[in-house]
């Protein structure tokens, strides 16, 4: 990759390694500001499975100096929002104001890590949120069949363990566990603040000096390297559908190889115009939904097909789902197919770029991975280099591993289209 940057866009590392980009568009009147830090849930262990979550979820309960309703009352105030995510490998805080409140939103956003609270009767309530919202997964099928594939791709790993963490983790994790994974992983060189909007590049920086100075310079372990295991999870549950997963080994987001899968997934089942809808639902009619998914991580991928169906339709549509994917190992995408999905991939990068929120997601994404923006003449040049026989070779590679995922969640789930669908699959 190239070291230029797009129009706008500047990257500064400060004194203790924390690195601050932004990208300035002067025609918005408000701007999008955050806090990216490289952890997430695969960087716990059993015993502290899921306080990453619980660590976002506190950082609004109080600070040494702010309730937690002054904090939603003066942000609110000037007509602002403040929400944050965590996922496996990054945890976000992020501030969505006018021009004029950006240093506010970023004083917050220190105040909220550098000054936490984790006050015991603060902890039990959240604690209680949290666990209402384990319980709520239970209740959402599509949540389950996700959660089912990815244990049973990564099992025995963080990566296979779900990021809100499970009852008996949560109710143990205590505020001295909050500090000991503050200390550790919220560190200078972990973190990437992000400004995209109204903002000025020059005074992101010098509100940075001042307020994110004391962030240390620990570094925590890293995670343990990823083994994709594969294997089936099925899941009886009384719900009006069955949801189902074929999933395999995808590229990391560092492989040569993660464009090519990339678009890979767009022919496979990235819109409407994609072989699996046109040949499922629409020639077929064996589901309402279907749709392909790509994840890339920093040692490992996975990449696979989510459906929902009757109980009576879904073996039938897993040898479709297979057949389409033993056709692609075989013969590749056609031309159309190829610059459809291209054309897809380019504009929602594009489009991306419209949203302050999507755009500092972005780039805060490129420089923790990569250490630096990548300018999206770069990446669409990336994506226009993917061929006809890159995707048929990525599809082989996948499709045809020994190893691959099968989840399934609904009345009588069973194992009983698994063998049919896999010989499909290795008959490719």
């Amino acid at each position: 990759m190239s070291g230029r940057m797009d129009e706008g866009v500047e990257l500064t590392q400060l004194a203790n390694g924390a690195r601050v980009v932004t990208h300035q568009m002067p025609h918005l009147k408000s701007a999008t500001v955050g806090l990216w830090f490289a952890t997430g849930s695969r960087h716990e262990t059993l015993e502290t499975h899921g306080i990453s979550h619980l660590l976002e979820h506190m950082a609004f309960k109080a600070t040494t100096s702010r309730s937690a309703r002054q904090m939603a009352e003066e942000i609110e105030a000037v007509g602002g929002e403040i929400n944050a995510a965590t996922s496996q490998e990054s945890t976000a805080y992020v501030a969505r104001v006018l021009e004029a409140d950006t240093g506010l939103a970023l004083e917050m956003l220190a105040d909220m890590l550098n000054n936490p609270k984790f006050d015991e009767e603060e902890l039990e309530r959240e604690r209680g949120v949290i666990l209402q919202e384990i319980a709520g997964v239970a209740d959402q099928p599509e949540e389950l069949v996700f959660e089912a594939a990815e244990e049973a791709a990564f099992t025995g790993q963080a990566l296979g363990r779900p990021i809100l963490g499970t009852k008996a983790t949560v109710s143990r994790l205590g505020p001295s566990d909050l500090r000991g994974h503050l200390a550790r992983h919220y560190s200078a060189q972990q973190m990437v603040v992000c400004a995209v909007g109204a903002i000025s590049h020059d005074a992101i920086v010098r509100h940075c000096e001042a307020l994110f100075g004391r962030f240390n310079d620990s570094r925590a372990a890293p995670p343990e390297p990823a083994r994709f295991v594969g294997g089936a999870r099925f899941l009886d549950r009384p719900f009006e559908q069955h949801h189902l997963v074929l999933a395999f080994e995808g590229p990391s987001y560092f492989d040569p190889g993660y464009f090519p899968a990339l678009v890979l997934s767009g022919v496979l089942g990235g819109g409407t115009s994609s072989r699996l809808f046109q040949k499922i639902r629409e020639d077929h009619g064996l589901a309402y939904a279907i749709e392909s998914f790509g994840w890339g991580f920093a040692d490992c991928g996975i990449l696979g097909v989510h459906a929902a169906t009757s109980s009576e339709l879904a073996g039938k549509l897993m040898l479709k789902v297979a057949e389409e994917c033993a056709e692609l190992a075989s013969h590749g995408p056609s031309a159309a197919e190829l610059a459809r999905t291209r054309a897809q991939i380019r504009a929602g990068l594009l489009m991306s770029l419209e949203s302050t929120g999507a755009r500092a997601e972005q780039l805060a994404r490129q420089v923790q991975v990569h250490g630096k923006p990548l300018p999206a003449a770069e990446l669409e040049a990336r994506i226009s280099a993917v061929t006809e026989s890159a995707v048929r070779d990525s599809a082989a590679r996948i499709f045809r591993a020994k190893s691959r995922v099968w989840s399934e969640v609904g009345p009588g789930a069973s194992a009983r289209h698994v063998d049919k669908t896999v010989k499909q699959l290795m008959a490719s």
